[in-house]
């Protein structure tokens, strides 16, 4: 699905939800995603960095609050939480969302995650087990940096595992996330999608500053050889696990703040539509007041 130009928009976003949903079981052409476009933005916000920061900002409070009401929900039985799972190439944004999104929220109620290669441990055991230990638990926002789509994405590319094997994944994944929404789990599955041409900037960037050369790898280069076995790795993993219960959304990423207000705008949707509410008290208030009042 190509990104449309958007038409005249209402004062309030149209739901990013809609508009940026991978439609469940249909190809997905990456090529038809314009990676600088900003679909959603409200009527009489400028596309520019600066609107852009400030309305993320403005989020920010209402975000908060819904996690509050999460968090505190959970301590009265409520099993609800939302997993955010970020997905794309290299220097796509992943650490730019954790760091400039997810800290719109209390620290204390999220549970970030970046997987890395699988550690001799975790090779013993099937490849949703590491991804299960990390799951946010009742209250909790997870973020997922990277998650179970590289056993279908590296493993694919590199061939790190026989391609009947990888097939049968796409499965599995779907029956484990339908598993998570089935026990309270909302998932948010976003796809960062980038430009060639603006993965290169950013790698030259990391180059041109002695301070991120920590953040560069030689790797990295090989890795972008790659590019279009990566693009079609993650065009059948879109098709094939956007599902009703756990779909994947495609989030232009050349712009970063645009990223940020995208991410921002899913979670807040997602998080609206669970309205989670503070528990009623379990004890007398009055009585608990006259107390304190007369002691």
């Amino acid at each position: 699905m190509a990104t449309k130009k958007p038409a005249k928009e209402q004062p309030e976003p149209a739901s990013l939800r809609e508009l940026l949903r991978v439609p469940e079981g249909e190809p997905v052409l990456l090529s038809s995603y314009d990676p600088e476009s900003v679909p959603g933005l409200p009527e009489g916000l400028p596309p520019t960095k600066a609107a852009g920061v400030a309305a993320t900002a403005l989020m920010g409070e209402r975000l908060a609050g819904l996690q509050e009401r999460l968090y505190a929900a959970s301590t009265a039985g409520d099993r609800r939480r939302l997993l955010l799972v970020l997905q794309g190439m290299d220097t796509s944004g992943k650490g730019g969302t954790v760091k400039h999104v997810i800290g719109l929220f209390n620290p204390s109620g999220c549970r970030i995650k970046a997987f890395k290669a699988p550690t001799a441990e975790e090779r013993k055991h099937s490849f949703l087990w590491r991804i299960k230990k990390a799951l946010p638990q009742p209250g909790e926002i997870g973020i997922f940096d990277r998650s179970q789509y590289e056993d279908v994405l590296i493993a694919r590319v590199r061939e790190l595992a026989p391609r009947d094997e990888i097939g049968r994944r796409y499965g599995r994944i779907n029956r484990f996330e339908k598993s998570l929404a089935d026990d309270g789990v909302t998932v948010v599955k976003v796809f960062l999608h980038i430009s060639y041409e603006e993965q290169r900037r950013r790698l030259l960037k990391r180059l041109d500053n002695p301070d991120k050369h920590w953040k560069f790898s030689p790797g990295d280069i090989d890795e972008r050889a790659l590019w279009p076995a990566y693009q079609e790795a993650y065009e059948l993993a879109l098709e094939r696990c956007s599902t009703r219960a756990a779909p994947w959304f495609v989030v232009a990423a050349d712009r970063k703040w645009y990223r940020n207000w995208a991410i921002s705008r899913l979670l807040l949707e997602h998080l609206e539509a669970l309205d989670p509410h503070y528990p009623e008290a379990d004890f007398d208030v009055a009585e608990c007041r006259r107390r304190l009042m007369s002691g």
